[in-house]
């Protein structure tokens, strides 16, 4: 069994976790696969095979590849939905970085979950995605993301005017700082941030949440995800950010932007003891009272 490793980057006091993690993958007889620019930083600090094999590309993955391990935070494993693409490449995200709201596997877990991979004893969370369309190159052949797109105004620049359809009928217009446009995935993120709802990974739904709006009467939407959700901005500078998660663009504020549903998922490795409910127990202290 092949697996890939990803990591941005290995801090001084994660050494002995990284090198247990290593040492179990040894044991277990499951071959990895590490991310060059990291194998450059760990290999003179980490006990690895002398034959290890590194790659640096997406199209670097070979067929024998059946997992990619993030080795780090969401913004990690976030990365790692660029590598995979519409690969059947199972994504499992172990906690090297702060709240780990997808990466929800410990470092504590790290041996349990190796254990989880070579005796197969995990679940799949197959995750939708979003995919966006415009009339001109963005994102260049990754324009999808798994927790949200949206639309801003430049730091520094008046709100902006969103006008928003569904399937082409109008549906508001936004006037405000941006617009949220989440996948399940992303509803406890940038969008929770901005007063959304929580909705759970199968609900087969997108959330539309403004960012700062200016009326009091605006609110978060919940609407199918079989719509496709288009926008034309006015804004009065002349460029807009474009953002598909943590990857964004500077644009033309005339813009034409659509999304929709990628056609294809993430297949995200969980372990059986953990699910949807236990995780915003734990990272979001979801029904906690502390008076009790």
């Amino acid at each position: 069994m092949k697996a890939a490793i990803y990591s941005r980057v290995m801090e001084k006091e994660q050494q002995n976790e990284v090198q247990v993690f290593f040492d179990e993958l040894a044991k277990l007889g499951i071959v990895p696969v590490i991310w060059h620019s990291f194998y450059e930083q760990i290999k003179d600090r980490i006990n690895l095979p002398a034959d290890i094999k590194t790659f640096s590309l997406s199209e670097h993955l070979s067929d024998e590849i059946e997992f990619i391990i993030s080795l780090g935070g969401d913004g990690t494993l976030l990365d790692t939905v660029t590598i995979v693409r519409d690969r059947e490449i199972f994504i499992m995200g172990i906690n090297f970085g702060r709240l780990g709201f997808l990466a929800s596997i410990g470092r504590d877990e790290v041996m349990m979950a190796v254990k989880a991979i070579a005796k197969r004893s995990y679940v799949i969370d197959k995750r939708t995605m979003i995919h966006l369309d415009a009339d001109l190159p963005l994102f260049g052949n990754i324009p999808y993301g798994l927790n949200e797109f949206s639309v801003h105004k430049r730091d520094t620049d008046p709100m902006i005017k969103i006008h928003t359809y569904l399937n082409g009928e109008f549906l508001n217009t936004y006037w405000a700082d941006g617009l949220i446009v989440a996948t399940p995935t992303g509803s406890t993120g940038y969008s929770l941030s901005c007063g959304g709802p929580i909705v759970f990974p199968e609900s087969g739904s997108f959330v539309i949440t403004p960012v700062a709006p200016h009326n009091l009467n605006v609110r978060s939407l919940i609407v199918p995800d079989d719509n496709i959700i288009s926008f034309e901005v006015e804004s009065r500078s002349e460029n807009i950010i474009c953002a598909l998660d943590s990857r964004r663009e500077l644009v033309g504020r005339n813009v034409q932007l659509a999304v929709r549903k990628e056609s294809f998922p993430v297949n995200l490795v969980r372990l059986s003891e953990n699910n949807f409910l236990q995780t915003l127990h734990n990272k979001l202290t979801w029904g906690m009272d502390r008076r009790n």
